[in-house]
């Protein structure tokens, strides 16, 4: 059996995947042509493929997936075959919930001030608008993985935690309520801060629009390491300038990569992170790790890990 091994991954880590069974032979390419020769040979790619890689498929039967979301890979293709695609969601969402948390406190702290300006006349000012987060009320949209992460770190700042998510979900001793999207108003209405944990779907793009933000209070923090475009540009801009919200620590944006020009790179109420939360040393090795052991649920006939619903796109 072939398996394609398309991220660059140490040579260890390529060796962890060979040794789960002798039936796999570890396949890796230089470039588009060899991957286009050698694709109709290959049962699993581990990593991300190209649709044009994907339409040369003859054997392919599973995609693991190097990414908590997914929203990138599903052209009508895939979703309408019998491929199975597996993300690395609950790998991921501890160096997520770590980024977070470093926003909100750049925010609370008043370092995104500190570093703008670097003067001592900034003391007595900063002081005077810093928070503590005790007690404060943190609302956690989307309690997959990094939702969960992020409940468990504002949880040990003495945070009280509320939720909204789509699925009946397991909601962790932390989390006060998970509630349905229906009550998402209800979350944004008391929340101080808003934490986008969710993926990219139909459903959630745009979900933070002009309705949202009015919901909001005008000191909430909105914090999104997810993905960009579950925010409204033009409605964020707007609350962030007329002091519907407090401000925002923002890892991804609508339009990335964010130009240079961009108002919110200005904006003294906001923390901008270039779409790196999703860095960390672990990373691989856990997804590897993840992905061995689906290998051997695969070759088992057994059920997989992070299996996505192509349909939902989560």
């Amino acid at each position: 059996m072939k398996v394609l091994v398309t991220m660059d991954l140490a040579g260890e880590l390529v060796a962890e995947i060979g040794k789960v069974s002798a039936q796999v032979e570890v396949v890796q390419v230089a470039s588009d042509e060899e991957a286009l020769t050698v694709m109709p040979e290959i049962e699993v790619v581990c990593g991300e493929i190209k649709e044009a890689w994907f339409s040369r498929r003859e054997k392919l039967k599973w995609i693991q997936s190097w990414g908590a979301g997914v929203d990138g890979l599903l052209h009508g293709e895939l979703v309408e075959s019998d491929v199975v695609l597996c993300s690395a969601k609950g790998t991921v969402g501890v160096h997520l919930a770590e980024h977070a948390m470093a926003l909100l406190l750049g925010l609370t702290r008043g370092l995104h001030t500190a570093l703008r300006t670097p003067t001592w006349d900034l003391r007595f000012p900063i002081r005077a608008v810093q928070w503590e987060l005790i007690d404060r009320t943190m609302g956690i949209v989307g309690l997959g993985g990094t939702g969960r992460d992020l409940a468990q770190r504002a949880a040990a700042f003495g945070m009280r935690i509320v939720a909204v998510d789509p699925e009946a979900v397991d909601v962790p001793e932390a989390v006060e309520a998970c509630w349905g999207m229906e009550r998402f108003g209800d979350l944004l209405a008391q929340s101080d801060v808003v934490a986008v944990c969710a993926p990219l779907t139909p459903e959630t793009e745009g979900l933070f629009d002009a309705a949202a933000f009015a919901r909001m209070q005008n000191h909430a923090l909105l914090i999104n390491v997810t993905r960009g475009r579950i925010v409204d540009e033009t409605a964020l801009l707007a609350a962030l300038t007329e002091g519907q919200i407090g401000g925002a620590g923002l890892d991804v944006v609508p339009q990335e990569p964010l130009q240079q020009d961009h108002p919110l790179w200005k904006m003294d109420n906001v923390i901008i992170t270039p779409h790196t939360a999703g860095g960390s040393p672990n990373r691989d090795g856990r997804i590897v790790k993840l992905f061995c052991e689906n290998l051997r649920r695969y070759l088992a006939g057994k059920e997989l890990l992070s299996v996505i619903d192509k349909r939902k796109g989560y």
